[in-house]
């Protein structure tokens, strides 16, 4: 029901985009890439790559460095399955943009994204560089909604480092945050195959351990888990 219930504000999203476009409300482009970022986020891949086409072009011309930083993000998430090297490449540039402009709320949305296609189709220690900016920009900000997407995907670095425990943990705390599950559609897939492994009864105790600490709690428990893997692939670099 809650899936139901997210889907539909998702949607909603997506028709506001489009009344507005029909309307020709689209200052600085924003409007268009704020539609591949709906049709994303509802998960219309398919739509989202049609009309991402040309919005990174469009905001290059605004001459403004937060609308193109914005428009690679969005261009970014609507290629990142589809194509996740194009993917990368955006986002990597749109990390760039943002920093040097000063633009941290972006930079933190770019770092999370980062760290998600990092840890699925590029580099572990890359991926923790990200997940920690991620982490420490959003908790400085005091930004409890969207601190949770970050963690979801060291739960995935986690468990394909065959960290299953400390992966349940987190993983339960993320998925507690429906942001987390709708920008990480792979997070409930991630669960299904830790309770497989550890065993409904193993994976429960671990759950509800994620599911009770406070932000505080989870972000200590984070750290020191990033700390370790890194130190681990750094020893596998040597």
């Amino acid at each position: 029901m809650r899936h139901r219930a997210e889907w539909l504000r998702q949607q909603r999203f997506v028709d506001w985009c489009r009344t507005y476009l029909e309307h020709g409300v689209d200052t600085h482009s924003l409007t268009k890439a704020a539609l591949v970022n709906a049709l994303t986020l509802a998960g219309s891949a398919e739509d989202a790559i049609a009309a991402a086409d040309g919005i990174v072009a469009a905001a290059e011309a605004t001459n403004n460095p937060w609308v193109l930083s914005y428009a690679l993000l969005c261009y970014g998430m609507a290629y990142q399955n589809a194509d996740p090297q194009r993917a990368l490449a955006a986002l990597r540039r749109a990390l760039e943009v943002s920093h040097d402009s000063g633009n941290r709320a972006n930079e933190s949305h770019l770092a999370h994204l980062l760290a998600g296609l990092e840890v699925r189709h590029g580099d572990p220690a890359a991926a923790l560089d990200y997940i920690t900016l991620a982490i420490r920009n959003y908790h400085d900000a005091g930004s409890v909604a969207f601190i949770h997407t970050p963690l979801a995907s060291l739960a995935t670095l986690l468990r394909r480092l065959g960290r299953f425990e400390p992966a349940a943990t987190i993983a339960a705390f993320a998925a507690l945050n429906p942001i987390s599950v709708a920008l990480y559609p792979d997070l409930h897939d991630l669960i299904g195959h830790l309770r497989e492994v550890l065993g409904g009864e193993a994976y429960e105790k671990c759950a509800r351990k994620g599911q009770a600490m406070t932000i505080t709690e989870i972000l200590n428990f984070a750290y020191d888990q990033i700390d370790q893997v890194r130190a681990e692939v750094n020893a596998g670099s040597k």
